[in-house]
């Protein structure tokens, strides 16, 4: 019974956010439960990672500080779930709790961004591109061209696709809300600490190495859910874009991100990645895909149609195996 929970609850929840995202006004009122996580990590951190400790302390109470947020935010979703169950139906509390898990999923909320990118390409220029890029990547956008805006666009929607949609579902279908609130903490505690930089390099080790692993499983998945998405839509390329993640997937920095970046790659005819310059300096990263560099706004709208059939599909395939194991 437990994975049929799971499932009405995921497919609830990516409906719900589909829908409607996460309320602005809300945000202002209450905050969001990623903000509640990563001022918990804020706050061990500025506690625990002294500059004057030795690295190795800093390794240990970098790994502790993750693991607290783990043990206090999935306890806390696990007291919520029990508690659903103990106070309402089986159908009321599940669906109740998949409104409340939609404020971990990112589909509506990364489409708005990175088409805000194109929208400032297409109306305000490369300075414009520039501005709104900046929110969604890390590099310096000063060195990037138009085509560099909308590489980098396409590149944040591909991976965050399976950091900030596929993974988070993932974890819910297995574990339920407990799963993906977990996966939450994580992800946070990487993007928060899981850097290379001085203050970070050694405290952040441990939440960067636990966020690779809890996303391997979903990085695959998701470089599947555009394969099939490309196949539904007309002028993308499935076999390019399975080609592209043969080849070029595993060349990748990230054990992760190669994944989508080349399926996304290939199925638009597009070279994602390669050289680029972030705060920290130069990365020489490999390209994915073997097509057009010279990425344009019309291939950031052509990237967000793709992402659209591939999170139906997603929703479509948690509907379809809850209907199909349902008691």
């Amino acid at each position: 019974m437990w994975f049929e929970t799971n499932l009405l609850l995921l497919a609830a929840a990516l409906l719900v956010e589909a829908a409607f995202g996460y309320p602005k006004g809300l945000t202002a009122r209450l905050g969001h439960p990623v903000m509640w996580i990563g001022a918990l990590i804020e706050r061990i951190e500025r506690r625990w990672n002294r500059p004057t400790l030795p690295d190795p302390r800093r390794r240990l109470n970098g790994a502790v500080c993750v693991l607290a947020v783990l043990i206090v935010s999935a306890g806390a979703s696990i007291f919520l779930q029990g508690g659903a169950f103990l106070l309402a139906s089986w159908w009321i509390a599940a669906l109740g709790l998949g409104v409340l898990a939609s404020s971990l999923f990112a589909q509506r909320s990364l489409h708005e961004h990175v088409a805000a990118v194109g929208e400032g390409l297409t109306f305000g220029g490369l300075t414009e591109g520039r501005i709104r890029v900046a929110r969604i990547v890390g590099r310096d956008p000063e060195t990037l061209d138009e085509a560099g805006v909308a590489r980098a666009a396409i590149e944040s929607l591909a991976e965050n696709f399976s950091d900030g949609v596929v993974a988070p579902a993932l974890w819910c279908a297995l574990l339920g809300l407990p799963g993906a609130i977990a996966y939450k903490a994580v992800n946070t505690a990487d993007s928060m600490i899981g850097h290379k930089s001085e203050r970070y390099r050694q405290f952040g080790r441990f939440a960067a190495r636990l966020d690779d692993l809890v996303n391997l499983p979903a990085s695959r998945l998701s470089a599947g859910w555009i394969v099939l998405a490309a196949m539904t839509m007309p002028g993308a390329s499935p076999g390019g874009a399975t080609r592209a993640v043969r080849r070029d997937a595993r060349r990748h920095r990230s054990p992760n991100a190669g994944w989508p970046e080349a399926a996304m790659a290939g199925a638009l005819g597009l070279r994602l990645g390669g050289p680029r310059h972030y705060a920290e300096g130069p990365v020489d990263d490999p390209w994915m895909g073997d097509g057009r560099a010279a990425a344009t706004p019309d291939d950031i709208d052509k990237a967000l149609r793709l992402y659209r059939r591939a999170c139906a599909i997603q929703i479509a395939a948690a509907v379809a195996l809850f209907l199909a194991i349902a008691p």
